[in-house]
């Protein structure tokens, strides 16, 4: 399928001119749960907040980091910590993935997940949402994103319906009721539907705004009055004030965008007493004292399409807010927008200036670049900017996702240096991918993710033969040997389950499982894989135990029979409760995520199994704190030893992440973010550094391939990889009692 693409980093790292628009062809998007498959009829362009991101993507690497110096602090403190390499490696591989562009579409439904029971295939609708409704020939949207149309709008008008929702919202925030004034500063694409959805409110509108042609079109579609902006136009509030027998508006709405704080000074000189300023737009937020005392005018602030907007349990998850509690949320801003189009009480037919194929997008962004306009004497005006796609009800093609079927336990026959993946995110792109193409023998053949654009970006940046976004193309193609899982946590248990029963070798990204159902069904594969193949591996990622600096602490102790005391202390840092890892779907939470790389560093130096568990967590007021993010848990080892494994959200961030304390027969380590490790013994002491932070990646995916190469045990034998999952879901289950609990 086709898909507009921007792209941060093109041609040369320094220099260079490359456009970062283009229209590439992708694979179509995978259908993920709690929503449809969307076959796009039109896209609207928002020439606001695209036309930014086109400006940023010109610019070359050197332009970039100017412009955004907090983004260059933070890459320079990497450096510091991880080194240069690890670190270009870093930025270069983000700024190396296409970003998708708009977020504002109609079409036609063309599947829908089993949990969606309100949408059904061939209905047209309208679909908002950055990352989803993308200017592409097919999208994944997220059923509170959508919303059905009217038989009797068109496509290209409901194109509008995000955009009219972000209108709506700003109306909202501003409380007017029937007769009252308001006054809108800002004539573009939002301040001219804010105009006719006022008008249509039944209140009194004047416009405001630096050109011409925006102030013409406000007066022939809807605006009472509309003035032109501009340093010779002095009598601006005289002229306002008179329109409204001396009184000023009830309510200013400003959808303008600019640098300057123009329009908070201009709504503060053509406000009422206690009249309410609402900003939608992007202005400099610079209030003027005087005049906002001295009237007492309200500022509100309104967050785009509305209630729900931002929150991931109502636009990921599709959870509703109650009718009762919220009349109006972000989907249902979108449903009376598209419903006052089909009562043609709005016509966003006019603001339409400008209509190009999808295959010329990139015509459409110089547009409102401004780079046509700087080649041409002629300056062209744009509002309304759509893309055309291939009309859906002529083309629209049946859609049979790939089902699965309960694969028998086989034998791969293919090489086991033959590799897939199955997700291809940050951690995957910086610490995995690169790491296994400087194996001389591995061989990437395919990569999957749920967006055709990042699989076709990071395969033709790390030399995937082939891409697509079905899982199944990796897990049933008998070339690939291996498959390394680096997808959100929930889905893990299920693919290492799929793989092992076709006979695959598996790398998963930590955790290797969220409940114990699921690690009994992984363990239940594995056995049988494993008795199929005896050469069979399955590898989590718990890369500590490779560290350098671990080793070197395990080896001070080697010779010591005593056992061991350990004090772990992770200075985790905060995550909101929004994050997905959070989710108890998506991600198990941080203890599940996280504190089981710490809980097999103990089974690791120890050599043993962790056999039982005791946790507490800080009882806080604070209500943005997740209560599990602060604990305290005791594991007892099966030889007597002792681990304390501290977590903490709620320190500074300048502290080092890890500390780690070991005592033992009259000797002590102590290990520092893995930078530093002093031993002690004796009444001596020995220092050993590293330069920068190593924690064992490298050393991982060496060790994983070699030993699927040449065989030899198993990097971490199952046994204890299944024990340290186990340690997770015990701490939580003692948190909840308040009990030790044995494993």
């Amino acid at each position: 399928m086709k898909q507009v693409v921007r792209r941060m980093l093109k041609g040369k790292l320094l220099g260079g001119k490359a456009e970062p628009i283009s229209v590439e062809e992708v694979p179509p998007p995978a259908l993920s749960s709690g929503g449809v498959l969307v076959k796009v009829a039109y896209s609207l362009i928002s020439a606001g907040t695209e036309r930014s991101s086109v400006r940023f993507g010109r610019l070359n690497l050197i332009q970039k980091a100017r412009s955004r110096p907090e983004d260059v602090r933070r890459i320079l403190h990497e450096v510091q910590q991880y080194g240069f390499l690890t670190t270009y490696r870093k930025v270069v591989g983000k700024l190396r993935i296409p970003s998708a562009l708009g977020y504002s579409l109609s079409g036609v439904v063309l599947a829908v997940d089993d949990s969606v029971h309100e949408f059904q295939p061939g209905d047209r609708v309208a679909c908002g949402g950055a990352g989803y409704a993308n200017h592409a020939d097919i999208v994944f949207v997220p059923k509170n994103l959508c919303v059905k149309l009217p038989p009797t709008v068109p496509f290209d008008d409901a194109a509008y319906t995000t955009v009219g929702a972000i209108a709506m919202q700003g109306v909202r925030q501003a409380e007017v009721s029937l007769g009252e004034s308001v006054c809108v500063i800002g004539l573009g694409l939002i301040g001219q539907i804010t105009v006719q959805l006022l008008k249509s409110a039944g209140c009194w509108v004047i416009g405001v705004d630096p050109s011409k042609e925006a102030v013409e079109l406000a007066r022939t579609y809807g605006a009472d009055l509309a003035f032109l902006r501009s340093p010779e136009q002095n009598d601006l509030r005289n002229a306002i004030f008179a329109a409204t027998r001396g009184r000023g508006v009830d309510a200013v709405i400003i959808t303008a965008s600019t640098p300057s704080n123009d329009p908070f000074v201009l709504a503060g000189e053509i406000a009422r007493d206690r009249a309410k300023v609402v900003l939608v737009g992007d202005v400099k937020i610079d209030v003027p004292r005087e005049p906002y005392y001295r009237k007492e005018l309200q500022i509100r602030l309104s967050r785009s399409y509305g209630p729900g907007r931002y929150d991931p349990v109502y636009e990921e998850r599709g959870a509703d807010y109650p009718i009762g509690y919220v009349r109006w949320t972000e989907r249902r801003n979108m449903e009376e927008f598209v419903e006052l189009l089909a009562a043609q009480k709005l016509n966003v037919h006019s603001l339409t200036t400008h209509v190009f194929p999808v295959d010329e997008a990139p015509k459409a962004y110089e547009l409102i670049s401004g780079k046509s306009r700087r080649s041409s004497r002629h300056v062209q005006h744009y509002v309304g900017v759509l893309l055309r796609y291939e009309q859906p009800e002529a083309t629209l093609p049946a859609h049979k996702p790939r089902q699965r079927s309960e694969a028998p336990i086989i034998r791969s026959l293919a090489p086991a240096l033959n590799i897939g993946f199955i997700g291809a995110g940050s951690y995957a792109r910086s610490m995995l991918l690169p790491h296994i193409r400087r194996i001389s023998d591995a061989k990437l053949v395919h990569v999957v993710t749920n967006h055709g654009l990042t699989a076709k970006a990071v395969a033709e940046q790390y030399g995937f033969a082939s891409y697509s976004t079905e899982p199944l193309d990796v897990l049933e193609n008998e070339s690939i040997g291996t498959i390394f899982i680096a997808t959100r946590h929930g889905s893990h248990a299920n693919y290492v389950v799929e793989a092992l029963r076709r006979g695959k070798n598996v790398f998963v990204e930590k955790p290797l499982a969220l409940n114990e159902v699921e690690l009994r069904e992984i363990e239940m594969a594995f056995r049988e894989a494993r008795n199929a193949n005896p050469s069979l591996r399955l590898m989590v990622g718990f890369n500590r135990r490779f560290a350098p600096s671990f080793v070197a602490l395990k080896r001070f102790f080697s010779g010591i029979k005593d056992p061991l005391l350990i004090q772990y202390r992770v200075n985790a840092g905060f995550l909101p409760k929004e994050h997905w890892i959070h989710d108890p779907v998506d991600g198990g939470g941080r203890i599940i995520g996280e504190v089981c790389h710490f809980v097999d560093a103990l089974e690791f130096l120890t050599g043993n199994h962790v056999k039982g568990v005791f946790a507490r967590t800080v009882s806080s007021t604070n209500e943005a704190m997740v209560g599990d993010d602060n604990l305290a848990a005791i594991l007892s080892i099966e030889d007597g030893s002792m681990g304390v494994i501290t977590y903490l959200a709620n320190g500074d961030a300048s502290v080092p992440k890890e500390r780690i304390e070991v005592s033992a027969g009259l000797r002590t380590a102590i290990l520092d973010n893995f930078t530093s490790l002093v031993l002690y013994a004796a009444g001596n002491q020995e220092k050993l550094t590293w330069g920068t932070i190593e924690k064992g990646q490298r050393e991982m995916i060496t060790q994983f391939l070699h030993i699927l190469r040449t065989g030899g045990d198993d990097p971490i034998p199952f046994d204890s990889l299944r024990t340290t999952t186990m340690a997770t879901f015990k701490i939580i289950r003692s948190l909840r009692v308040g009990e030790p609990i044995a494993i």
